[in-house]
């Protein structure tokens, strides 16, 4: 097969998908009690008991004579997975689709869910309706849920101007949230690839000739975006996400060049739409569809792949609208681990996804969920926390996934633009020391979260963030 052909979607190894199980569970648990979501049950039981878990298992290892002894040796399991992480090789990205293989080219649908976003949304329409991509294979699907500001109206003026571009509008009444307004549109698509985008995405003209050849391997679910910062220098927050981005896409390339778990981000997420079938759409019962949906498809048995190439997005400039944000983030991240935890246990990823995941969760979710007995117990015995020595993996691990991926970037971007890279190694190692302080604030908002979700339930609607345009 040329490098850059369309290969057929049917070769898939057959076994039972993911959606006729989460089917059977929510037809088996409809008796549930009233504070618990329908067919995600229970999650406020599981989020205490998990926490129960956590605390105890901390208290239990001060008190333990040899409680440090089993932290040091999990923390050489968990070193000798960050040793395989960081010597990971990843694949050189596929050479764009060529019009030699135009006969083949996919038919893709771009989705963006606005509410309220009339000082972004002409800027992506325009941008989505003029990629370098035949008219003819992609449509762009606007879909306005029932918003208050003029983006109706910005929306209907730019449908009058390009053909490709189709608008739905969602009553007042809809639920469901991004993931409901997605959904309600899916079946009125026709692109065997499906993209989903935020409002305030900025992307390159060649987008699609870049990504799709990622889908060449048919076992290739998803394909994810490099996200990027389009105000990186407003101020110390946004300066911080630019770094936190570059943490993400080293991870992310690196996981994946292993065989572990590639992350969609939902701006400049690409679906194929198989495997978007076969794990049941979008999950309408959770507050990130994408980390959702990450989940779904690699319990599904599909892989998401990585790419360098930017989706750029506005970074949040207050401190306020950066809580919000990265606890929806947070628990969203946290709930999905509660709701598939049977599917997870059961390996049914595979020992190599699983392990992976177990470590990054380990880092994620665990640590500053402990830390709170930790600190009290390590304080009362006059000792260092007993999980001192997984917490300095974890900073050692990113102070090197930062700097790393800072530099990637910067060569990344310099290839593409054929220019020499201008930041210095010392530039570069300062933008980590920054970035890392600015991470710290990952542990308050987990420690929370975990807190939280244990003593109450928590309404599903769409917390969007407030998007200023430039």
């Amino acid at each position: 097969m040329p490098a850059n052909s369309w290969p057929e979607n049917n070769s898939f190894p057959e076994f039972e998908p993911l959606s006729s199980i989460l089917s059977a569970w929510s037809d088996s648990e409809s008796e549930a009690a009233e504070d618990v979501y329908r067919g995600y049950k229970g999650r406020r039981r599981k989020a205490a008991v998990l926490l129960v878990f956590v605390w105890s298992g901390t208290v239990a290892l001060h008190l333990l004579s040899f409680g440090s002894w089993i932290v040091l040796g999990f923390t050489g399991v968990m070193g000798i997975h960050a040793l395989r992480v960081l010597l990971a090789r990843p694949a050189d990205a596929p050479p764009p689709l060529s019009e030699e293989t135009r006969e083949h080219w996919p038919r893709v649908s771009l989705l963006v869910a606005a509410k309220n976003e009339e000082s972004v949304i002409a800027k992506l329409i325009d941008i989505l309706c003029n990629l370098d991509y035949p008219k003819t294979l992609y449509e762009v699907w606007a879909i306005d849920d029932n918003s208050s500001d003029r983006t109706p109206q910005v929306l209907e003026r730019l449908q009058k101007k390009y053909d490709n571009l189709k608008v739905f509008r969602r009553s007042a009444d809809a639920t469901g949230g991004k993931s409901g307004a997605l959904n309600q549109v899916l079946p009125l698509t026709c692109g065997e690839i499906v993209a989903v985008f935020d409002a305030d995405a900025q992307v390159s003209p060649d987008v699609l000739r870049r990504v799709l050849p990622a889908f060449h391997r048919p076992q290739v679910g998803a394909v994810q975006m490099r996200k990027a910062i389009a105000n990186p220098s407003v101020n110390f927050l946004t300066r911080g996400q630019m770094a936190e981005m570059a943490l993400d896409s080293y991870f992310q390339q690196q996981r994946t060049a292993l065989g572990g778990i590639g992350e969609l981000r939902g701006n400049g997420e690409f679906i194929r739409r198989h495997a978007l079938e076969r794990c049941g759409g979008f999950n309408e019962e959770t507050i990130t569809d994408d980390l959702d949906l990450t989940l779904r498809l690699h319990l599904d048995r599909w892989d998401i792949e990585f790419l360098m190439v930017p989706v750029r997005e506005e970074g949040v400039t207050q401190p306020l609208a950066l809580w919000h944000q990265r606890n929806r983030w947070g628990e969203g991240g946290y709930q999905r681990y509660l709701d598939y935890w049977r599917l997870i246990l059961s390996n049914r990823m595979g020992i190599g996804k699983t392990w992976d995941m177990f470590n990054f969760w380990t880092i994620q979710y665990f640590l500053p969920a402990a830390t709170v007995p930790d600190l009290l117990m390590a304080i009362a015995r006059n000792r260092l926390p007993v999980f001192a020595p997984i917490t300095s993996l974890a900073i050692a691990l990113s102070l090197v996934a930062m700097f790393v991926g800072l530099r990637r970037i910067e060569t990344s971007s310099s290839r593409q633009s054929r220019s020499q890279p201008t930041s210095s190694r010392f530039i570069h190692l300062l933008q980590t020391l920054r970035g890392t302080v600015y991470m710290f604030h990952w542990l308050g908002i987990v420690a929370s979260i975990a807190i939280r979700m244990s003593v109450r339930p928590k309404r599903l609607k769409w917390v969007k963030t407030l998007h200023q345009g430039s």
